[in-house]
C-alpha cells in the first residue's frame, strides 16, 4: 500500500493530537520532532510490507502451475508466504 508523503503526514498530526487529547501521552518532546519520527517508522514499515508483498507476489508467479492472482488458492497460498516472509522479518504479518 503506498501513501502519499501529504498523506502520511496527515496521518501523523491526527494521531498525536488524538493520542494528546485521550490523553494516552504528554509530550516531553517537541511534537515536529516526535511527529518525524512517527512519520520514519510508518514510511519504513510499508516499505517494508511493500518488498514483503513484492517477493510473495514473485513467488507466486514463478510456479510452474498457473494461480491466478484473486483465486482462493492465491489468497492461501499469499497469507501463508506472506506470514512466513514477515516472521523471517521478525515482525507480525498484517
Amino acid at each position: 500500500m503506498r501513501l502519499s508523503d501529504d498523506k502520511v503526514s496527515h496521518l501523523t498530526h491526527t494521531v498525536l493530537k488524538g493520542l494528546i487529547e485521550k490523553k494516552a501521552i504528554i509530550p516531553v518532546e517537541d511534537e515536529g520532532a516526535i511527529r518525524r519520527e512517527m512519520k520514519r517508522i510508518i514510511v519504513k514499515e510499508l516499505k517494508l510490507a511493500e518488498d514483503i508483498d513484492d517477493k510473495v507476489t514473485k513467488k507466486l508467479q514463478s510456479y510452474s502451475k498457473k494461480i491466478y492472482e484473486g483465486s482462493s488458492e492465491w489468497e492461501v497460498l499469499y497469507q501463508k508466504f506472506y506470514e512466513e516472509e514477515s516472521a523471517k522479518k521478525g515482525r507480525d504479518a498484517v
